[in-house]
């Protein structure tokens, strides 16, 4: 079979236009960037005709370093949709470059289920992760300089809490200190990087109705503590219009192509394990407006992405999706299983029955959200059809309908099946009136129990001093009714990532506590969450290079 790079090279791209009145979106409205990416405008957004459309979710059973190939699934899952003559367009997120030069290269499919051109986006694209980052660090700019020219009266502020941010990997960036070198350089302070897709900015983004709500969310953004206690906001800083400003196109989603020319939005991308994990709710409501089966992913496994997909994105937008697809691989549940990873791909019944208990968990948890699920085994060349057997009747013994997934290597046609799956279990067995986790009125103590009990399966729940005396603030500034978005690893169900498989009665440690209150989510910290990456020994970047005016070795 052919590389990931060969097939992309080997397909030629439909001008932009073309995939656009396939989906019948007006051309003329289009803001195109080259022959074969296109901006589509908000306002184009019909929220009734969304509402009649179906939405369809796909995530994942716990992350492994063998991965899953949940994007290729939801690639191929749209692919086999429109096969079957369904009009369906995907919304994704868009790739960081940390991970592109990090530990997981580029994320945009693999195989014959891919989105294109990979090359732009995974690197530049369209530059909203440039104008998310500029945003950002334009805030941070302004909070020095305001600090700056008020030393002499006081600045009036306690404790800074806006750091900048870079969309790469530098552990080294993660504790730093600012104005050094003399009284012209401004005040020493200790600060520190996130990566970009951490940023409350790129939750902004993500989770905006339109510009308005948007410039309202930025306005309410802390960044700071008065000595009274009281909260110093963008708003209080006097910059919400230029932040504005430079988000003005990044807030339209983005338009490219499948493998198969299949319309595909791409827009926003926060991390899962340190954000809510979600594209953009602007674009998940731009292709429902046009497609009649829509297919949108969360990020990592079930406990993180779509734990948040529900009590965030669904909470603060109205979507409602009528399916879960829940992704797995016979590799992962032999990881899940106790084999080893040098092991995982040989033939090995006992590692994936000892696995099942995590398929089964992510089962379990998505049920309790009211949702209909459904298995899509991503089939490897490794896998034998003993291993499939097994694992598709252990589902049909649980009640829960399991289909192969070969989008891989045979693309819309691989993932038929499944998307006929899809269409019968919408149509006869659709997901009932969604259920939270969590309700409003709880406290965030709470909600954030309610979360490590019900969805990962903890005993007891701890929080540090430091979080408490967060928690009691943000009762004080009358926020406990915001929904909260647990950062931690995603090779668990705890917060230790070596601990694979089902993990009970865990203690579940909060360290810390973060107010996203543009955003509108409570961020709590579990384990040694970091929200700058490092980059691993033998980092993606050394295979990339540029041959002829091609990029190799980016995916």
């Amino acid at each position: 079979m052919k590389s990931d790079t060969e097939i992309a090279d080997s397909t030629v791209l439909e001008e932009i236009d073309t995939i656009a009145r396939k989906a019948g979106i007006p051309v003329e409205n289009l803001f195109h960037y080259g022959p074969y990416i296109a901006k589509v405008p908000l306002k184009l957004i019909d929220d009734h005709k969304a509402k009649k459309s179906h939405l369809i979710l796909v995530t994942a059973i716990t992350a492994t370093k063998a991965g899953v190939g949940k994007t290729t699934v939801s690639i191929g899952l749209g692919m086999g949709l429109n096969h079957i003559g369904k009009k369906a367009i995907i919304a994704l997120r868009e790739p960081s470059l940390g991970p592109c030069f990090g530990i997981k290269g580029g994320a945009t499919g693999g195989g014959y289920a891919q989105v294109l051109p990979p090359e732009r986006i995974n690197l530049h694209f369209t530059g909203d992760f440039h104008a998310i980052t500029s945003a950002h660090n334009l805030i941070a700019a302004q909070l020095d300089n305001y600090i700056f020219q008020n030393r002499a009266e006081g600045s009036g502020l306690k404790n800074i809490l806006w750091r900048r941010v870079m969309d790469m990997n530098d552990r080294s960036l993660r504790q730093i200190v600012t104005g050094l070198g003399g009284l012209n350089n401004g005040i020493p302070t200790e600060a520190g990087f996130d990566i970009t897709p951490a940023s409350e900015i790129m939750a902004i983004l993500c989770l905006s109705k339109d510009m308005e709500d948007m410039e309202q969310r930025i306005g309410r953004i802390v960044v700071a503590h008065r000595y009274n206690g009281e909260p110093f906001t963008v708003n209080d800083l006097g910059i919400t219009g230029p932040v504005l400003a430079l988000l003005r196109d990044a807030i339209e989603p983005n338009l490219v192509q499948t493998t198969e020319y299949n319309p595909v939005l791409v827009h926003g991308g926060p991390f899962a394990n340190i954000a809510h994990g979600c594209n953009s709710a602007i674009a998940t409501r731009m292709a429902l407006t046009f497609g009649d089966y829509v297919v949108t992913e969360a990020g990592f496994g079930a406990d993180l992405g779509a734990e948040k997909f529900f009590n965030i994105k669904c909470r603060q937008s109205g979507l409602r999706p009528d399916l879960t697809v829940l992704v797995a691989t016979t590799l992962s549940l032999k990881m899940h299983g106790g084999v080893p990873e040098a092991d995982i791909t040989k033939p090995n019944r006992e590692g994936i029955v000892q696995g099942f208990a995590n398929l089964d968990k992510h089962i379990e948890n998505l049920q309790s959200f009211g949702q209909t699920v459904l298995v899509a085994l991503n089939r490897f060349t490794s896998d034998t059809d003993e291993e499939i057997e097994l694992i598709m009747r252990h589902c049909e013994q649980k009640g829960i309908r399991c289909v192969v997934n070969n989008a891989y290597t045979d693309g819309g046609i691989g993932a038929a099946d499944l998307a006929h799956a899809v269409v019968e279990e919408i149509e006869n067995n659709p997901s009932r009136p969604l259920r939270f986790t969590y309700n409003d009125n709880d406290s965030p103590t709470a909600k954030i129990e309610k979360i490590a009990h019900t969805i990962y399966g903890a005993g007891e729940v701890v929080f540090s001093q430091k979080a408490e005396k967060k928690l009691k603030q943000i009762k004080n500034w009358n926020l406990n009714h915001l929904p909260v978005c647990i950062a931690k690893t995603q090779y668990s169900f705890s917060a230790d990532p070596k601990r694979y498989g089902l993990v009970k009665d865990f203690q579940f440690a909060i360290n810390d506590i973060e107010l996203n209150a543009g955003a509108g989510f409570i961020v709590a910290i579990a384990g040694e969450m970091l929200r700058m990456p490092g980059l691993p020994k033998h980092p993606q970047a050394h295979q990339i290079k540029v041959v002829n005016g091609k990029i190799e070795g980016l995916y």
